[in-house]
């Protein structure tokens, strides 16, 4: 029997039992879809997280002090509050440093414009070279100016009150430490996508209202700095961009070198936290190495399903078997041999993987648009998950038709036209 007119016969024998075959595939058409929806997800997820994360700029480090049970992600504020301002000076003349920008923030218990009141903001607190560190575009006006009472809203700050907030505008805050009622000129209205920070791109608040605010006038923590002594400000953590992606190994290993020998926060520091100089390249792979962990555990407990489909195939495969003892008689009587019956009952199941891997990727790739589109994901398609679905159909039907189809040829032929 010719590889065609067995799948012609086996095919046949797959129309004429339209609901048993429909039951069989659906365990293969859950199991490949649910793989294929978080598969989907997860890069879906994964992409979205670091555009948003890198910003477009791949010379910015993070200088944080962090305890080692701390995640290696640098979150707003770092970890530990211990870089001075002399610090931030010395980090901006070493070589190779284009730009090296303080961060902070104020806690604010409410923000007014006109009237109008919003429940609690953060301030985040810097230079006027953070918005270049940080790659943020600005939709209008400029940055702020240091020692001045100005601040820079992203688009949905400026669109928390009625009629929203333009360049020009006044707005006031009040600290929440000691109510404090602190003033500003908006000069600056800034992009809120690729470049909201670390801290939004992971938790997924890129959308949230933030507002920008110079060190000076607003920000008031400082400690006595044992360089100089004398009090200076203080700060959770310092963005360094390099002058060059190329420049960033050497740069970093500068920063290292400046911290562990004669810096403030060296002295400032407790004794069980470390300094942590974090390229843009690691946090990708760090975000990468995270999500792709977490997508492998979810599609592996969706692989689940497979297993079961695979037990169904095999199931009704053994029950087929069972249905047509004396047709496999008659075909051995004529001259089959049991490579053909053999391949008879394999191409059926592999026929019915095959359907249900080509459905399941269908079905999958519906749910993870859909999935995408409700948690405002761009969806990340990946062919190759494709090309793998109609793999494991035919591994899953290769495999569950195995023993039902060698059961099959073996069936000896005397015993099987005296079947009834």
């Amino acid at each position: 029997m010719d590889l065609i007119e067995g799948a012609r016969i086996s095919w046949r024998n797959v129309r004429e039992h339209k609901l048993r075959s429909t039951l069989t595939t659906l365990g293969v058409i859950i199991g490949v879809a649910a793989v294929i929806t978080f598969v989907t997800l997860g890069a879906s997820l994964q992409q979205d997280i670091i555009s948003t994360v890198a910003g477009g700029n791949a010379a910015t480090m993070y200088v944080t002090a962090q305890s080692p049970g701390d995640s290696q992600l640098p979150s707003l504020g770092g970890g530990s509050v211990v870089f001075t301002e002399y610090d931030v000076n010395q980090i901006r003349q070493l070589r190779g440093v284009e730009i090296a920008a303080p961060e902070s923030g104020i806690a604010a218990s409410s923000m007014s414009h006109n009237n109008s009141s919003v429940g609690r903001q953060w301030v985040t607190v810097s230079s006027p070279g953070y918005f270049r560190v940080r790659n943020i575009d600005f939709a209008a006006g400029r940055p702020y100016r240091s020692g001045e009472q100005e601040v820079v809203l992203n688009r949905p700050a400026a669109q928390m009150f009625p009629g929203n907030v333009t360049v020009g505008e006044n707005v006031s805050f009040t600290r929440a430490a000691n109510g404090e009622v602190l003033n500003a000129t908006v000069v600056g209205i800034v992009e809120s996508q690729g470049g909201e920070g670390v801290l939004s791109g992971i938790q997924g608040d890129g959308e949230q209202p933030r507002v920008y605010a110079p060190s000076r006038p607003y920000y008031d923590r400082t400690v006595s700095s044992p360089n100089l002594r004398a009090r200076q400000l203080v700060y959770g953590r310092i963005l360094v961009s390099a002058t060059s992606p190329g420049q960033v190994d050497a740069v970093q290993g500068r920063v290292y070198s400046y911290l562990g020998e004669r810096s403030d926060a060296r002295q400032l520091k407790s004794n069980n936290y470390q300094f942590e100089v974090t390229t843009q390249e690691q946090i990708v792979g760090q975000i990468r190495q995270l999500t792709s962990t977490f997508t492998a555990y979810i599609s592996g407990i969706a692989v689940i399903s497979l297993v079961v489909g695979s037990i169904g195939i095999a199931n009704i495969m053994l029950v087929s078997v069972a249905e047509r003892t004396r047709e496999i008689g008659i075909m051995k009587a004529v001259g089959a041999q049991n490579r053909d019956v053999l391949q008879l009952f394999l191409a059926e199941a592999v026929m019915l993987g095959v359907l249900g891997s080509a459905l399941g990727a269908l079905v999958g790739l519906g749910a993870a648009f859909a999935g995408a589109r409700a948690i405002g994901l761009p969806l990340a398609f990946q062919p190759v998950w494709f090309v793998a679905a109609v793999v494991v159909g035919v591994v899953v039907g290769v495999l569950a038709g195995l023993y039902p189809a060698w059961d099959a040829a073996r069936t000896d032929p005397i015993d099987a036209l005296r079947h009834e």
